[in-house]
């Protein structure tokens, strides 16, 4: 039994219209995996992550990008590794306090480090876009996987050109497993 939240790709690009600026490819009535499974096949890879990243619940794909983030880059230096860490303490236990951490961490880090977009997407996950005593406005849906994208297309440039379609590949295989599964 799937657990993928969208019944069409129809759906997902409803939900979330910036889709339609960030994939060249139309939606469809197409089930999301099949779509999905349809990108990477030709070679839409930046499509594909980007679809993947939406399709998946904030958690989920914080965490599947931890995983490709970490799969991409190999090794992490200490000195670069605060907020993936926050992004994945967050994911083993959501609660305020480390989505907040994640938040203020990314805030210190490094634009241009797909890391810091990872703890960018999990404190985007919850809270407040504006805090203000008179008007409170949530943190946005799209948030996440906003930040989850930039984090991805980051770590996918640093991927030598030959390994590409082999790690695009992998990558989508265990977003499906997740948006499949969950957690």
């Amino acid at each position: 039994m799937t657990r993928v939240r969208f019944h069409t790709t129809n759906a997902l690009f409803d939900a979330f219209p910036e889709l339609s600026k960030n994939i060249s490819t139309p939606p469809s009535d197409q089930f999301p995996i099949d779509y999905l499974n349809g990108l990477v096949s030709t070679t839409s890879f930046q499509d594909a992550l980007t679809f993947c990243a939406y399709l998946l619940p904030r958690r989920e794909t914080v965490w599947w990008a931890c995983w490709c983030v970490r799969d991409a880059l190999d090794e992490i230096p200490a000195s670069r590794s605060a907020a993936l860490l926050a992004a994945e303490d967050w994911v083993g236990q959501p609660d305020n306090d480390r989505r907040q951490a994640a938040l203020d961490i990314s805030a210190q880090a490094d634009e241009h480090d797909p890391i810091t977009w990872l703890a960018r997407g999990a404190g985007w996950s919850g809270g407040f876009l504006l805090s203000h005593p008179q008007r409170q406005v949530p943190m946005p849906p799209y948030m996440t996987p906003r930040a989850i994208r930039v984090a991805l297309l980051l770590a996918f440039s640093r991927v030598k050109p030959d390994e590409k379609p082999a790690r695009i590949k992998f990558w989508i295989a265990e977003g499906i497993k997740l948006a499949e599964t969950g957690l």
